[in-house]
């Protein structure tokens, strides 16, 4: 199987990309799949989070951005089925590398109008990019909100024509707090709600990268006409 590759990208910082990336890997791994994340971004907090785990999977790589291609190919070379990019939290070279060598964008970011906002320029680098299937993954909802998560995907819609993935991640202390020993929710409590929810999220990626975006039925770059 060709090494599938996940951009997480976002030039809005604190909309939880780091740990998207990192729990997503996880996921991989835990799923018995040969998984890396290169790590893009100055700050190295998956670096730091690796340094921190005593499990030697997923492998974390930190790299700047010119050698983003040389060490994807090296990854490909070692037989790694997925791998994860994290990038910078700011507007640099980084997303729009990654973005262009992905076979998926993944895009998170909160509900706040100020990160919304922020959508703009990632829909620009997408485009930039080739218009490579992109998906925001909406971050940091609400639990008890019903209303909250589907009023947020009609927005970012309406306003840059772009997609949201079908499932999002709650806000949820154990995200953060499983991170400090190097590990991840999933780890902390497997039957927990925030395991659950980073299943579907696997699940769904795995699953659209497996199977190609062509064949989800939906456009998930940004639109021609945004």
């Amino acid at each position: 199987m060709p090494t599938k590759v996940v951009a997480v990208m976002n030039s809005k910082g604190g909309v939880g990309k780091s740990t998207v990336a990192i729990t997503l890997a996880v996921a991989f791994s835990l799923a018995d799949r040969a998984v890396c994340v290169i790590d893009l971004d100055p700050q190295v907090t998956a670096t730091k989070w690796k340094d921190r785990r005593k499990d030697e999977n997923p492998a974390v790589v930190a790299a700047p951005t010119a050698r983003l291609r040389p060490t994807l190919d090296a990854a490909r070379s070692a037989g790694v089925d997925y791998v994860i990019i994290d990038t910078a939290g700011r507007n640099d070279s980084s997303g729009l590398d990654a973005a262009r060598v992905a076979d998926l964008i993944l895009i998170p970011t909160t509900t706040s109008i100020l990160a919304i906002e922020a959508l703009e320029a990632v829909r620009d680098t997408v485009a930039m990019a080739g218009n490579k299937p992109a998906l925001v993954l909406l971050n940091q909802i609400n639990p008890t909100s019903t209303r909250q998560a589907d009023e947020a995907r009609e927005t970012i819609r309406q306003l840059f024509g772009l997609t949201c993935a079908p499932v999002h991640l709650c806000r949820r202390a154990i995200y953060d707090e499983a991170l400090t020993p190097g590990t991840t929710a999933q780890e902390a409590d497997a039957d927990g709600k925030a395991a659950d929810e980073i299943r579907r999220l696997y699940e769904f990626v795995s699953g659209f990268l497996d199977a190609g975006a062509e064949q989800h039925g939906e456009n998930v770059g940004h639109s021609k006409t945004a």
